[in-house]
Order: structure tokens, then sequence, then C-alpha cells
């Protein structure tokens, strides 16, 4: 059952994931990708495999701390085969600090095979309340 996302992503929303675990510093999402989430070999698009990994990766961290939002500081990925059907991406924290959560997620496809591995760095910061302007300056020293 899809548990609703906290923020609107429209990217994510493209893309179809759903949030399926979200507590205590684990997050699970499920994605099928559509044909045109696709790369030349017909499998999904390590693009596509990234965005789901990162995402999963930040809504475990931000399961330990909601009210905060979570912008990626580094990711790496492991692409260890072919990523085909629905898939489903479970991450959880491994370490956290008042201000980074340190995370890894895994991908499987529907055959319970590991497609994928990442780790990642995330930095809590504070969220938009709910009346203000639909972006937020993350680099204000640039302006």
């Amino acid at each position: 059952m899809a548990i609703p996302f906290l923020a609107h992503i429209p990217f994510v929303e493209h893309l179809g994931f759903e949030l399926t675990r979200f507590e205590n510093g684990f997050a699970d999402i499920t994605y099928t990708p559509k044909p045109e989430h696709l790369n030349s070999f017909n499998v999904t698009h390590g693009g596509a495999t990234m965005t789901l990994m990162d995402v999963t990766m930040a809504h475990a961290a931000r399961s330990l701390q909601v009210e905060q939002g979570l912008v990626t500081i580094e990711m790496k990925t492991s692409f260890m085969q072919a990523a085909l059907g629905t898939l489903t991406a479970k991450g959880r924290v491994l370490h956290r600090t008042a201000t980074m959560a340190f995370t890894e997620a895994t991908m499987f496809d529907d055959q319970g095979r590991t497609c994928a591995h990442a780790s990642g760095t995330f930095k809590y910061i504070k969220k938009l309340p709910v009346d203000a302007k639909s972006t937020q300056d993350l680099n204000p020293a640039a302006s």
C-alpha cells in the first residue's frame, strides 16, 4: 500500500514512484519503468535507477526528522545487472548527525535479484513554509 510522499516532487510523480515504507530510518520505494524510461538496450536507464536510489535514501533519512527537508551531498552507485520489470529500492540510515545522514540503498528486480547498490550523504535543511514561494534558494551567497 502506497504512503503519500511528504513533498511535491514533480519528477518523482512523473516516474511513478510509490513509497511503501517510511519509518525509523528505513524507506522502500517501488517503481515500474515505462518505455520512455528505458535505455537503448531496452532496460531501465541508469539515470532513472539513480533517481530511485537517491529518493529512497533521502526518504530513509527524512523518516528520522520529518520536519526538515534534505539535499543530496554525494552519492555513489554500483550497477550490478540490468534492471527489468517492477523495481524495489530499500534504503536505510547507517549513521546520522545533527545535520547529516549517511545512507545506503539496494535495488531489486521483481525476481528479487540485486540490480544496484548506492550510498549517499544527505544534509538536513529547513523546509519551505506552506505559503512560501515554490522554490528555495539553496545558495544565497551566489545571488
